[in-house]
């Protein structure tokens, strides 16, 4: 049986008549080749075979093209259409993406960031700013680009996010606004969580200008699941005098909580209302469907990308890039009941 022999790099240049040197440009930087030379080249690729040799690539170039993506979890959709947009985008640079998951915790985070180091990332994607100032450094001592998505850093670093604080507070101001002054909050565990910490706080700061002190805003926080939060809602609908409004950290807390609604005989949002945080699509499909906060997933993650290759690539960059949030009012925001025990 003759040995296959694997397709080379000049093999695809004689396919498709032109230089070594613009094959490489069309695998490592296809913006920089014109179009029609550019379907050519990958004509011939996907006739040979041809995949490069990343390799000997990352050996000659010191680079593997590959991006490092490091989430707090795959069970939840917030995550899903930001990393979706991202790999989009690098994948028009040339790069290709790596995933982990830290299920929140800053340990597991550290193990994974050494993890991605080994394998030679050329940058990192990370979410919030909220870990132990050793893994910045190792980082750093690393010397791997990275930079924290979903919220935006009070400190060093690149940044592309959006402002939990102030949009959790604009959604209470809209809560407010009908009318509410007996409000609670399901949030998110608060502890190494930015995000969860600015949510909670932006709704805190908002209602105390409202004349709401801390003490009269009862918060419980649960992990992002709904069987939790349908505890903590049990509990908040246990006290007297009862909340007429519970904001939550996300949505899926907040259908966690419309759920507990329902076996209660509670109706949203006749008796209490109930709004959540991220839009992700189940806050469109349950009934009634979701007041919550539309966070740019999409196009944080293209940013994102666009700004990890530049400092990759050492080139300037702005420090942080704010996406702004929406407010989606649908049906589960109404006015406080007139009796708010009913």
């Amino acid at each position: 049986m003759s040995e296959i022999t694997k397709p080379t790099l000049d093999d695809v240049a004689r396919a498709a008549g032109v230089s070594t040197a613009t094959v490489s440009r069309c695998l490592n930087a296809p913006d920089r080749v014109i179009a029609t030379t550019r379907e050519r080249v990958m004509q011939a690729v996907e006739k040979l075979g041809y995949t490069p040799d990343f390799g000997g690539r990352a050996l000659a170039s010191r680079r593997t093209n590959t991006i490092g993506a490091i989430i707090p979890t795959m069970d939840n959709a917030i995550f899903a259409r930001g990393l979706q947009s991202f790999q989009e985008a690098l994948s028009k640079f040339g790069k290709t993406l790596l995933v982990a998951s830290s299920g929140y915790d800053t340990a597991r985070e550290r193990e994974q960031m050494e993890v991605m180091a080994s394998r030679g990332v050329d940058g990192l994607l990370l979410i919030g700013s909220a870990r132990p100032a050793s893994s910045v450094e190792f980082l750093r001592r690393r010397g791997i680009p990275f930079l924290g998505a979903w919220n935006l850093g009070d400190g060093d670093g690149c940044f592309v996010g959006f402002n939990n604080h102030a949009a959790a507070a604009g959604l209470t101001g809209k809560v407010l606004a009908q009318g509410h002054r007996r409000l609670a909050m399901i949030a998110g565990i608060t502890y190494m969580n930015d995000r969860a910490t600015d949510r909670k706080e932006g709704v805190q700061a908002a209602a105390e200008l409202a004349g709401i002190g801390r003490d009269q805003l009862p918060v419980i926080e649960a992990a992002y699941s709904f069987d939790d939060a349908a505890r903590a809602f049990g509990e908040l609908m246990a006290l007297s005098p009862r909340p007429t409004v519970v904001m939550c950290g996300n949505d899926v807390l907040a259908v966690g909580a419309m759920q507990k609604a329902r076996e209660l005989g509670l109706r949203v949002p006749e008796d209490v209302s109930i709004t959540g945080f991220d839009d992700i699509d189940i806050a469109g499909v349950v009934a009634p469907k979701l007041t919550t906060v539309r966070v740019p997933h999409r196009r944080m993650g293209h940013a994102a990308a666009e700004m990890l290759v530049k400092l990759i690539n050492k080139q300037p960059v702005e420090r942080q890039i704010e996406i702004p949030t929406a407010i989606v009012e649908r049906g589960t925001l109404g006015p406080p009941p007139a009796d708010p025990q009913a």
